[in-house]
């Protein structure tokens, strides 16, 4: 049974594909799957045919086969948010996401907060016509920014109807990871939905290894490639889980 974000006693652990073709993207997923994590990311963005609504949806299709029980989210990251240049628009970019959620199985769909509010709720809406969940992200790959803005993007997510509320940002200083962990623990304790969060790069890592004792439900991690700064290889964090559990009792 696929594993649902928000659920359990320490965060899921997921792995990007970020292929340029079927074939690469296939053959990452072999070689993820080995690893065994919870969560597998497709980062559409990487992929050469993403203009080919057809051919994403089928490799969609089959990646979920392949991957059986395990959970799926289908992300394209803008180039704004720190993703790759794609040749389609927004809107064109929400059509898509649109497309996965009508037909496919896969679980979530990461959509970025700085959509047009419209378009963010329109995909909601069509969302939870396919029991397919949304993510709702906020990235910031240049710095941190304060916590009363942190805190509101996590609001926000809820606000405009997301199932979970996702914010990476830039650290310069250990005092920016405070600031992170400070502003997840605060969402945690105020969103009647699950957070992720993370700083990013040297700094932000240990935001990935120790992020679920503050509320974060979710680490991203390096299966065969990374897809951000400071992702931590899948069996660094398996065995740090395993320690925090026991040592906190969790």
């Amino acid at each position: 049974m696929s594993k649902i974000i928000g659920e359990g006693t320490q965060p899921l652990i997921c792995t990007p594909l970020v292929g340029r073709n079927q074939e690469i993207v296939l053959a990452e997923l072999a070689n993820v799957l080995e690893k065994k994590p919870d969560i597998i990311e497709w980062r559409a963005d990487f992929f050469e045919a993403i203009a080919n609504t057809d051919e994403v949806v089928a490799l969609a299709n089959t990646i979920k086969e392949i991957a059986g029980d395990l959970t799926i989210i289908f992300t394209i990251r803008s180039i704004r948010e720190g993703g790759q240049t794609i040749p389609l628009s927004d809107s064109e970019a929400m059509e898509l996401n649109a497309a996965i959620c009508t037909n496919t199985s896969v679980e979530y769909v990461d959509c970025e907060l700085s959509n047009l509010p419209e378009h963010f709720q329109q995909l909601c809406k069509v969302a939870r016509e396919n029991s397919t969940k949304i993510i709702a992200s906020f990235h910031n790959f240049n710095c941190t920014p304060s916590k009363e803005s942190l805190e509101e993007r996590f609001t926000q997510a809820e606000e405009y109807g997301a199932d979970v509320a996702k914010v990476a940002v830039m650290p310069k200083t250990l005092e920016d990871v405070l600031t992170l962990l400070s502003a997840t623990l605060e969402a945690k304790n105020k969103l009647k939905i699950p957070v992720i969060s993370m700083s990013m790069g040297e700094l932000g890592a240990v935001t990935r290894l120790f992020g679920g004792v503050f509320g974060s439900t979710v680490s991203f991690a390096v299966g065969q490639s990374s897809s951000a700064p400071g992702q931590v290889p899948i069996e660094d964090l398996n065995t740090v889980f395993h320690i925090v559990k026991k040592s906190m009792g969790m």
